[in-house]
């Protein structure tokens, strides 16, 4: 019987630091897009390791696909620097796995400058977990225009 409980309490325990994981995933990941909202770098940065890999991957005019990598300090610039509109990522969370300290998430995304479409597609991230805190390693997204489905997006 100590057994049975002892074993029902096990699986209850990674169950819930499971569940705790993906909220803390989940709101690494909402950091950045409401930094990004916000023009508020210094929060966009926290969300990152130091080293983050960053990269777009989109068709060019000639129809040919490109992968382009940006660097971290372009990017928060980018953000810190005062521009016309809000920056609004509105995103839906497709897939999250997480093994121990890696996590991979899949997202929906639609990107609007202020109330206007400019571009759909789908972020893919690689987190890691060092001192208790969800860090984005690696970031992938597609960029297109066509073919945006017409689905519920958080933000």
């Amino acid at each position: 019987m100590k057994i049975r409980i002892l074993l029902i309490f096990l699986l209850l325990s990674s169950f819930v630091f499971a569940q705790n994981d993906e909220e803390n995933i989940k709101n690494t990941i909402h950091q950045l897009f409401e930094g990004m909202k916000t023009g508020d770098s210094a929060l966009v940065k926290k969300t990152f390791h130091p080293e983050v890999k960053m990269q777009t991957i989109f068709t060019n005019k000639e129809g040919l696909t490109k992968l382009h990598d940006e660097k971290l300090e372009n990017f928060l610039k980018a953000i810190g620097t005062p521009h016309d509109g809000i920056w609004n990522e509105k995103i839906t969370f497709t897939s999250i796995q997480i093994d121990e300290h890696l996590a991979h998430v899949w997202t929906d995304y639609q990107f609007y400058l202020d109330d206007q479409f400019i571009h759909c597609g789908v972020n893919s991230f690689q987190l890691v977990k060092l001192n208790e805190q969800w860090q984005i390693v690696h970031l992938i997204d597609t960029r297109r225009k066509m073919n945006c489905n017409e689905k519920e997006f958080n933000r």
